[in-house]
């Protein structure tokens, strides 16, 4: 099977999508040349650098029956939109009394290494997930990337694609036919019997990287990646507990009422998972600290597989 970049595994979803259905058109500040090329300027828009305007125009083009997609760039731009997605296409599905249909694809990047600074290098994700109306996809690898993104297009809600800084060049297996993932699928990217790693984005792979170490100290780690947000897979990731009796949750993100602690609630909550631990769930999560520019303190701040490592170690230990 071939393999390509998690980038391109994005902008192949696009570019099939918007050969599927020509109602689907595409709004950023920034146009593709290559989606330019291919659909012209009438459905790929070169918008002024206002994310607010943007998002509303997407809000009403789907309302009126068309499939926009917005490439909101960083998320840190999509603040600027706060008040469109949070009291409109959050809610406008609902406060039409579900006569109207709205269906947005978001996209934008998150998380750190590329040593932007405090304001580009967060992921602010929970923000979102704190919101009713709005499903979220975090995919981990060129596949998903691919087989979510053309889910999302498809979907008939708003969908917000959170896109990992760190992952755009990295490459993957894709198949050549089409294909989707459904949302609310979790993927289990190794199995293991002793503790489980539940990790998001870019942390997917320094888990499997952890596990790689782990595995030659005679643990058996089973990492699961929800690909999906919002919905999440509850059952995938309890079932998950129930089998090893151990958690060990790596996002990028900071703790604070983060998708770490959502992550965390869904196992506490459910008596039988619960009754199934055999040590503190442990979270290995960024500091709770604006991300610095310097990249020696920016590798700091960011958890890795040595912090995972450092995890599960303590987990193990502690049971």
């Amino acid at each position: 099977m071939r393999k390509i970049s998690y980038a391109q595994a994005g902008m192949e979803a696009l570019q099939e999508e918007m050969r599927r259905d020509p109602k689907t058109f595409h709004l950023s500040t920034d146009a593709s040349e290559e989606l330019v090329e291919e659909f012209g300027t009438q459905r790929v828009r070169a918008t002024p650098i206002a994310e607010g305007a943007l998002t509303g125009i997407a809000i009403g083009a789907a309302g009126s029956g068309f499939r926009p997609i917005v490439n909101w760039s960083m998320v840190t731009f999509s603040f600027v939109a706060m008040d469109q997605i949070v009291n409109q296409a959050a809610k406008i599905h609902y406060m039409f009394g579900g006569q109207v249909k709205f269906p947005i694809t978001f996209r934008t990047s998150v998380g750190g290494g590329r040593r932007v600074a405090a304001q580009h290098s967060q992921s602010p994700y929970s923000m979102f997930m704190n919101l009713a109306g709005l499903k979220m996809i975090l995919p981990s690898t060129p596949y998903d990337m691919k087989g979510l993104l053309k889910s999302v297009i498809r979907d008939d809600n708003p969908v917000i694609s959170f896109e990992s800084n760190r992952l755009s060049a990295i490459e993957g297996e894709v198949p050549e036919e089409d294909y989707t993932i459904p949302l609310g699928k979790a993927d289990t990217k190794r199995e293991g019997t002793d503790v489980t790693i539940v990790a998001l984005a870019w942390l997917v792979h320094e888990a499997l990287a952890a596990a790689e170490v782990l595995e030659r100290e005679g643990v058996s780690v089973e990492v699961i990646d929800p690909r999906t947000l919002v919905p999440m897979d509850r059952g995938a990731i309890r079932a998950s507990v129930q089998k090893t009796g151990r958690l060990v949750i790596a996002d990028e993100a900071g703790p604070t009422a983060g998708a770490s602690a959502e992550i965390a609630a869904v196992v506490a909550e459910d008596p039988e998972t619960f009754a199934k631990l055999e040590a503190p769930i442990k979270r290995v999560c960024a500091l709770h600290v604006p991300i610095p520019y310097s990249p020696g303190l920016e590798d700091h701040v960011f958890p890795d597989r040595d912090n995972i490592l450092d995890g599960v170690r303590e987990v193990m230990s502690a049971g």
